[in-house]
């Protein structure tokens, strides 16, 4: 089985901007994952989310396979934004007449239900807590890498 990563918005963010204090982490393991074929996946949530205030060309989308969001992942979401909502303890009659679901459920259920995505890349806080949350009630089978962290610190290599 080969391994992949879903990579966040907050990762493209990081990477495309030379002027950003995280820049050269996000290209170490940009670097590291094509170096080593773990493959690279995009949702199409996180296309959505960066071309607010990116362009679609900008992305570097000639190595990435793009996940589109269906309906095992809408179900799977449902799920998961329940249990969320309920661990943030958001009362039901605020959710209706419409829940509004934050797009991290919908990314992991995406990284949840794709049997080779093993991690999420981000530099969003707000995710690794999310993920914590989630792991009260249910196994999701992938791990968080946070971009905060060198990605020789976080696979174990010397860099020499």
């Amino acid at each position: 089985m080969k391994h992949s990563v879903l990579l966040d918005t907050s990762f493209f963010i990081r990477l495309l901007n030379d002027d950003d204090s995280l820049h050269i982490n996000a290209v170490g393991y940009y670097r590291y994952f094509l170096e080593n074929e773990i493959v690279l996946k995009v949702s199409t949530i996180t296309v959505a989310e960066y071309c607010v205030l990116g362009k679609i060309e900008d992305l570097p989308l000639k190595n990435i396979q793009i996940l589109p969001f269906n309906l095992k992942e809408a179900e799977k979401t449902g799920e998961f934004a329940k249990i969320l909502f309920r661990e943030n303890k958001i009362s039901a009659e605020s959710l209706s007449p419409r829940a509004i679901i934050p797009n991290d459920s919908k990314l992991f259920a995406q990284a949840d239900s794709d049997k080779n995505i093993t991690y999420f890349i981000t530099s969003d806080i707000r995710s690794k807590k999310t993920l914590a949350l989630l792991k009260k009630e249910t196994s999701p089978k992938f791990e968080i890498i946070s971009i905060d962290i060198p990605y020789t610190e976080t696979f174990g290599i010397l860099d020499l």
